[in-house]
């Protein structure tokens, strides 16, 4: 059962959250009209014993609201205050975007260099993948979360960006050929990474550093490359268990893809360069909203770090992101010269719908018509799959043990059950049924995998391809005992 706390220890917590408030960020300049209804938003959080978020407002160079919702620490009763430090995920792209493009701009690396010059370790796919392919999520790379979880490893194990990065070298394809589709990448971010460590002589921290924070001003703000440095400020993460939650903190080092720790301050002015040019210029800031079409001349809003697209007839620019139980969202309507942003330490908070919401309120005079939401980035699933007859005949062929060298050679096993169905073990998940699809010997495995076997040779499939969102034709071969 969630904890109780008496009436008194509850107020003196509120007493010092305003106290705080006071001294750490600058009196809200919202009509109080508008700031109570963006409270409203985060009633659900706003009690003991609760995560939640530190929520702000830009406008026109100012915080014009901060405020937090909830607990940073559940065991000690730490509230969330303006001043709070969280993970942001990845909302951290938009930094080593950045970083890459100062480097563009430099004249030190080209958006058309192949990505082998700078990682040869990476495999050669006989065809480039270049330098924009990974900017733009065109590469075609496959992503190593997704990667991760098929292999049935642990998220949260104290990985680093060389651990991932060897496991992008051991695939043999890609999703796509480089430039003819869209596919969000979490490697191709950890390898844009390791690009500006090699072009530099730095880790991305230290350039980034020097070359992103420092010149303005963010003091809070910083690429965690250590998961086991003392981060002082910063807000646990938690996920619900039962009627209460449980600590959720990946305890990682890989820094690119994510990585960013930050402050409500410090994101003010990381937004406010989008308007100054402080650092990099106008140029900088051209590229940095840089789309480029598919080759096949399809639009792509996915530009550096951020996408581009609009709400409600204006323009938005926006990116959210996720690690653990962390949530995170900067979205900026530039026309407007305001933005909103969410720093959260609670798994369930829908960052992107909250942000429109608080949109909603804050600028319902400047916004048109309500209308259906962009797919955001991260958010885009695989085509549907059409059901097909059930097969039993096939069932002999493929059950079976499969093993992958690209997943670390982990196993699949496909078992046929009394009934006669099939269904598919895989390390670190629970049993799936396997469901048949339109074409012969392809299956479904759940809401996302797909399992195409090979035509049987003598009675038996030699393998399969398997497909999920952000992973494409991971190659299995049948275990011969």
């Amino acid at each position: 059962m969630p904890r109780t706390r008496p009436f008194a220890a509850v107020a003196v917590l509120l007493a010092s959250s305003a106290l705080q408030l006071a001294a750490q960020a600058p009196a809200p300049r919202l009509a109080p009209a508008t700031a109570a209804a963006i409270d409203s938003l985060f009633t659900p959080m706003s009690h003991a014993g609760s995560p939640g978020c530190a929520v702000g407002v830009f406008q026109d160079g100012s915080i014009t609201f901060a405020r937090g919702y909830g607990f940073a620490n559940l065991n000690h009763d730490v509230p969330i205050t303006p001043a709070t430090r969280f993970t942001v995920g990845s909302v951290s792209k938009q930094f080593t975007a950045a970083a890459i493009a100062l480097l563009v701009r430099a004249g030190k690396l080209s958006l058309d260099d192949d990505v082998r010059t700078f990682i040869p370790e990476m495999e050669d796919f006989g065809t480039p993948v270049k330098v924009r392919h990974l900017v733009h999520h065109t590469s075609g790379l496959r992503d190593f979360w997704e990667l991760v979880g098929l292999a049935g490893v642990r998220y949260d194990d104290g990985y680093t960006s060389d651990d991932m990065l060897a496991l992008a070298a051991r695939q043999k394809g890609l999703n796509f050929a480089p430039g003819s589709g869209y596919r969000y990448s979490n490697t191709g971010y950890l390898a844009l990474g390791v690009i500006v460590q090699r072009v530099t002589g730095q880790s991305l921290r230290r350039f980034a550093d020097s070359a992103l924070f420092q010149p303005l001003g963010m003091q809070q703000t910083m690429f965690l490359d250590d998961h086991t440095e003392v981060v002082p400020g910063r807000a646990m993460a938690y996920a619900p268990r039962g009627d209460g939650w449980r600590i959720d903190v990946w305890n990682n080092d890989i820094v690119g893809q994510g990585g960013i720790v930050t402050s409500l301050a410090d994101l003010q002015k990381w937004d406010e360069n989008f308007y100054s040019g402080k650092v990099g210029g106008p140029e900088f800031l051209a590229l940095m909203h840089q789309v480029e079409p598919l080759t096949s001349g399809a639009p792509n809003r996915y530009a550096f770090g951020i996408t581009v697209g609009s709400y409600r007839g204006q323009k938005l620019v926006e990116h959210t992101g996720s690690t653990g139980g962390y949530r995170a969202a900067l979205f900026r309507f530039p026309d407007q010269h305001t933005s909103f942003a969410m720093l959260c330490n609670r798994s369930t908070t829908n960052t992107s719908q909250l942000s429109l919401r608080m949109a909603d309120v804050v600028l319902r005079g400047s916004l048109g018509a309500p209308t259906a939401r962009e797919t955001a980035a991260g958010e885009e699933r695989a085509a549907g799959r059409t059901a097909g007859p059930a097969r039993p005949g096939e069932h002999p062929a493929i059950a079976g043990r499969y093993a992958s060298p690209e997943l670390m050679g982990a196993v699949y096993e496909v078992t046929q059950a009394p009934d006669g169905s099939l269904q598919l073990r895989r390390p670190r998940a629970a049993a799936v049924a396997l469901s048949p699809l339109g074409p012969a010997l392809s299956y479904a495995a759940g809401e996302s995998l797909t399992l195409t076997f090979d035509t049987p040779v003598k009675g038996r499939s030699p393998g399969f391809r398997l497909d999920a969102d952000r992973v494409q034709h991971i190659r299995f071969e049948r275990v011969v005992r």
